[in-house]
C-alpha cells in the first residue's frame, strides 16, 4: 500500500477532553495530516455516530482517517486503517495498521506481527497517563532505534517538544488540537 512509504507527519488523537474542539482542529490541520478517532467514552452506537458526523471534516483537509479498533470494524466503518496494541495488529493488506507502543517487548511484538507503524509513548508527562513514568528523548530514541517501521512519537507532544526531540512525526491529543483550534 503506497501509505505505508508516505505517513503524514502530524497526527491528531480524539478523546473526550478534546472532543468540543475537534471540528476547529481538523479545519486547521495542514493537508494530509492524520486523525485517529478513538473516543472511548462513547457508547458503540454514539460511537459511530461521532465517526461519522466528524468524517467530512477529514476528507475535506484530505486527511488520513485511522479508526481505533479491529481490522474488520476499521474496513466496516471505511476508516483507511486501524490502530490498537500490538497483538490486536491483523492481517489486512490494504489497511494502514498502526500499533501502540510503550516498552521494548511491545515493540517486537508490533514488529513481529508486521505492523506498518507504531505509535511510541509517552515521551513526555501528559494528562492522559498521569501516573506514567516519560520515556525521555534518549529512551524514546533508543527504543525507535528497534521499530522496523515509521515511529509516531507520541505524550506530551507539541510542535516544540517535537523540535526538542528531532522527530518530524508526531502525534497529539491536547498539543495539537488546542494549538490548532485556537
Amino acid at each position: 500500500m503506497g501509505l505505508r512509504h508516505t505517513l503524514p507527519n502530524l497526527w491528531l488523537l480524539s478523546d473526550a477532553r478534546n472532543d468540543e474542539l475537534l471540528p476547529r482542529a481538523l479545519r486547521a490541520l495542514p493537508e494530509w495530516s492524520a486523525f485517529v478517532f478513538r473516543h472511548y467514552h462513547l457508547d458503540p452506537k454514539s460511537r459511530r455516530a461521532r465517526f461519522d458526523e466528524l468524517r467530512p471534516l477529514v476528507e475535506e483537509g484530505r486527511h488520513l482517517l485511522i479508526l481505533s479498533g479491529s481490522d474488520d470494524q476499521a474496513k466496516a466503518w471505511g476508516a483507511a486503517g486501524s490502530y490498537g496494541p500490538p497483538e490486536a495488529v491483523g492481517e489486512a493488506p490494504e489497511l494502514l495498521r498502526i500499533a501502540t507502543v510503550h516498552d521494548a517487548e511491545e515493540m517486537a511484538h508490533a514488529n513481529a506481527a508486521g505492523a506498518d507503524a507504531v505509535m511510541l509513548s509517552p515521551v513526555f508527562a501528559t494528562r492522559t497517563h498521569p501516573n506514567t513514568v516519560p520515556l525521555g528523548p534518549e529512551r524514546f530514541h533508543a527504543l525507535a532505534a528497534l521499530a522496523e517501521m515509521p515511529v509516531i512519537a507520541l505524550g506530551g507532544m507539541n510542535p516544540d517538544r517535537a523540535r526538542e526531540l528531532g522527530w518530524n512525526r508526531w502525534a497529539a491529543i491536547d498539543g495539537l488540537a488546542l494549538k490548532q483550534a485556537s
